[in-house]
């Protein structure tokens, strides 16, 4: 008897574990799970980036243009690198940007003048109340 139960309990504390490890292991990130959201002139802006994103694509001529909107996902965050940021977490950007109010990661898609399609990653932050460009690259495979 004695034997069994200390069998059951070994294996009730390896489940324990094993959810355990398994629950606290980092979340994938995929760009496919999220949609391209088509931005053209009769486009109603969700927020401020996309109203930037949408004058400043009828200004070059580029409609349409193409987003995902990754807002703060932080596994994005984790997967982006760029020319100032590989791989962040909130806590280099608050370092890199005392005050940080509020960041956001978007993919851009467009084709250029030549006609070559060409995508870029946007980490955006907001500091003193205006949003500004901190860095564009991609994302890590």
């Amino acid at each position: 008897m004695g034997k069994i139960f200390r069998f059951r309990s070994f294996a009730l504390g390896l489940m324990v574990f094993l959810v355990f490890v398994s629950s606290g292991c980092k979340k994938s990130f995929n760009p496919e799970n999220f949609d391209w959201i088509e931005i053209d002139e009769s486009y109603v802006p969700q927020n401020y980036i996309e109203e930037f994103i949408k004058n400043d694509a009828e200004q070059r001529g580029l409609f349409p243009v193409f987003i995902r909107n990754y807002g703060q996902e932080k596994s994005a965050l984790a997967s982006f690198r760029g020319a100032n940021f590989a791989r962040p977490n909130e806590a280099a950007l608050a370092l890199a940007f005392p005050g940080l109010e509020d960041w956001m990661l978007v993919d851009i898609k467009f084709k250029t003048e030549k006609g070559q399609e060409a995508t870029r990653t946007v980490l955006y932050i907001k500091l003193e109340g205006s949003w500004r460009v901190a860095d564009s690259g991609s994302f890590l495979k």
